[in-house]
């Protein structure tokens, strides 16, 4: 498991670098995933409000941030299908090290915890922290928001691009 989560977090550190080609289909799918996460992130309000308020304001921090980085994005129009954009490499970065380094200091807290033998039978999961569910909120929020971003500005800067050459 550890594995397959370090190779989920060099993909996703390797995207905040460099040119990335635009995959229309890829992108509009992976909003509708992120879309769909944030829905299913919202219903741990049934569970407790608190993470469902952290959640809630990681959400929308981080679609603000996605804007900053849109602006910050560089769009290049290519021949054939080699449109792309190269993303503003500390923000999607930062975001992902701020959301491992959660994950990592969640699992150390409660470690430590189940081995001094002091945490409750039905005790904390890694989740439950509205500190968490922020930062889960605020990467899920900005590569939402991000990723569409990058579809709608693709197609406005694709039509700018023609319109210019007519």
């Amino acid at each position: 498991m550890a594995g397959l989560m370090l190779w989920v977090v060099y993909r996703r550190v390797r995207r905040n670098f460099g040119f990335q080609p635009i995959h229309t289909r890829k992108m509009a799918v992976r909003v509708g995933i992120f879309a769909v996460v944030a829905c299913l992130l919202m219903t741990i309000g049934f569970v407790s409000i608190h993470l469902a308020e952290g959640a809630l304001a990681g959400l929308i921090v981080g679609g603000a941030l996605a804007m900053l980085g849109l602006k910050l994005t560089r769009f290049e129009i290519g021949t054939g299908n080699t449109d792309g954009y190269t993303p503003n490499p500390w923000l999607g970065a930062g975001l992902t090290a701020l959301l491992v380094g959660r994950m990592v200091y969640r699992f150390v807290i409660l470690g430590s915890a189940f081995h001094a033998g002091t945490a409750p039978a039905h005790g904390p999961a890694p989740g439950d922290s509205p500190l968490t569910m922020a930062v889960v909120g605020l990467t899920l929020g900005y590569y939402l928001a991000y990723y569409a971003g990058i579809l709608v500005h693709h197609r406005r800067f694709k039509r700018q691009a023609l319109a210019q050459a007519a």
